[in-house]
């Protein structure tokens, strides 16, 4: 990583960066009701052909489910903000929701709605205390990318560098909020009287969400991030992985100043092989990064999907993006090194993993996979090992999921393909009982929730470019690496017992 020279000012030189969450607005009844309105006049509008069409079609049976994913994408462009972050997700996921579903929502990676210019300047002049031609001496009104929460505009400094000026879109707070709010009595409902594990995940997801995007709401962390993952550029050597340099000057809670790094998204394959470039060795070097910062230090890029990687015209890779920063607490951190542990041969780490596991969720995890201690640890190990072993073309998230899924079934006797009134209802006690279970022991929505969620979605992120530029090769390739990583003075500190 490219570091920033000399002590940066926002992050102290032993600490993570300091990140406080924006307390979200609560919205009004008047807000739910009119937000609620434009989601149903969206559904309605981008979906009644596809329902016409289902009516046509009921004699040939459901439509296929990647059918729904041009109306939906087209729904949740037109509503932005929180259902943009999901399509995000879906877009990086192809092994969870498959090839078609996470083309089509390709352009939400770096698409949202339009911006005023007049609104940016006005949020721009009122978050700096000046003038925009005092702050640069150009400023394009045109943005250069328009993303969930913010627009990201080009400007010239007028010492003459090049910057990226990131705008949060006015009314986005309200507009964040009152979606969360509408989606979560609807899903916990569901969570509560069904335990699905499926609806379970979402509101996982929300939780997490909710947390996230306070953060995402004051672009001072993302300073404070920046300047923390330069810093740790002084400390190891990824020389083709670059991190914007953060203008503390010229940022406030609305506005981020931040280097222009020019170049082409990393899963635009033809604008890449225009710039005749490798992008392989690129893509290992991140990977490497992400896992050197979270195996160190308990911190990491957790939003590096393939909109956020820009291959440079100098022939390096940029990571843009920073408003989002896992940050392990001690217990999760120890955990994930336990487990990288357990990949690279150390067999009594496959212990330690099913145990933290099984202390964390309580006896809901035995109970639901109807499994002892012992074989609960080959299970995980079966699941986890290859994974990480195995070229990335092999490996497949979806297929974790739907193993876990028919064990549990194996165990409570379920019948998952079965839908008549009886299979269903059975189906729904035990999902109610086991998510219950897990609820009572206090791992659920707990700090290693978060950080393992936040974890298994970058992961999900790996899957996609992976597959694409590293179909060959083993997320734990070079094994010496991470070897290396896991005797690092920090990491052997980290894995001591707690005191």
């Amino acid at each position: 990583m490219v570091a920033t020279p000399g002590v940066d000012p926002l992050v102290p030189a032993d600490a993570v960066p300091r990140i406080r969450a924006r307390r979200l607005p609560e919205p009004s009844h008047f807000e739910l009701a009119r937000r609620g309105a434009q989601i149903a006049r969206a559904v309605a509008r981008h979906f009644a052909p596809l329902a016409l069409r289902q009516l046509r079609e009921v004699r040939d049976g459901p439509l296929p489910a990647a059918a729904t994913a041009h109306p939906l994408r087209l729904t949740y462009e037109e509503l932005g903000g929180t259902f943009i972050k999901f399509g995000q997700i879906m877009a990086s996921s192809p092994g969870l929701f498959g090839d078609e579903v996470a083309d089509e929502f390709r352009s939400c990676l770096d698409t949202g709605p339009p911006v005023a210019f007049g609104q940016v300047r006005q949020r721009v002049e009122d978050d700096l205390g000046m003038s925009l031609s005092e702050a640069f001496a150009e400023f394009d009104p045109e943005p250069i990318g328009r993303a969930s929460i913010a627009v990201v505009h080009w400007a010239r400094l007028h010492d003459g560098r090049q910057v990226a000026v990131k705008v949060l879109r006015p009314g986005i707070e309200h507009v964040v909020a009152t979606d969360l709010d509408l989606m979560q009595p609807f899903i916990e409902l569901v969570v509560r009287h069904t335990g699905d594990q499926n609806a379970g995940s979402t509101l996982q997801l929300l939780d997490g969400f909710r947390e996230q995007i306070g953060e995402e709401m004051d672009l001072r962390n993302e300073a404070r991030s920046l300047a923390y993952f330069r810093r740790l550029g002084d400390e190891v050597s990824l020389p083709m992985v670059v991190v914007p340099e953060p203008y503390p000057e010229l940022s406030g809670p609305n506005v981020l100043t931040m280097e222009f790094l020019d170049g082409v998204p990393i899963d635009d394959l033809a604008r890449v092989a225009e710039m005749g470039v490798d992008p392989v060795p690129l893509i290992e070097a991140v990977v490497r990064g992400f896992f050197l910062t979270t195996v160190r230090w308990g911190a990491f890029h957790g939003d590096v999907h393939a909109g956020n990687m820009l291959l440079l015209r100098d022939g390096r890779i940029g990571i843009i993006d920073w408003g989002i920063v896992g940050r392990l607490d001690p217990d999760t951190h120890r955990f994930f090194l336990r487990l990288l542990a357990a990949a690279l041969g150390e067999e009594a780490a496959w212990t330690d993993v099913s145990a933290h596991i099984v202390r964390t969720y309580g006896p809901a995890i035995g109970e639901a996979v109807g499994l002892s201690d012992e074989e609960l640890t080959g299970f995980i190990r079966s699941l986890i090992e290859p994974t990480l072993n195995r070229p990335f073309g092999e490996v497949s998230l979806a297929g974790i999921m739907q193993a876990t899924q028919l064990q549990v079934a194996k165990a409570q006797g379920i019948e998952i393909r079965k839908r008549s009134p009886r299979a269903v209802l059975h189906r729904l006690r035990a999902q109610r009982r086991l998510r219950k279970m897990a609820d009572d022991a206090g791992g659920t929505f707990s700090e290693f929730d978060r950080g393992t969620f936040l974890l298994g979605k970058q992961l999900m992120y790996f899957e996609r470019y992976g597959k694409m530029f590293l179909s060959d090769v083993p997320i734990l390739n070079d094994r010496e690496f991470f070897a290396q990583l896991l005797d690092s003075p920090e990491a052997r500190q980290a894995t001591e017992p707690a005191p």
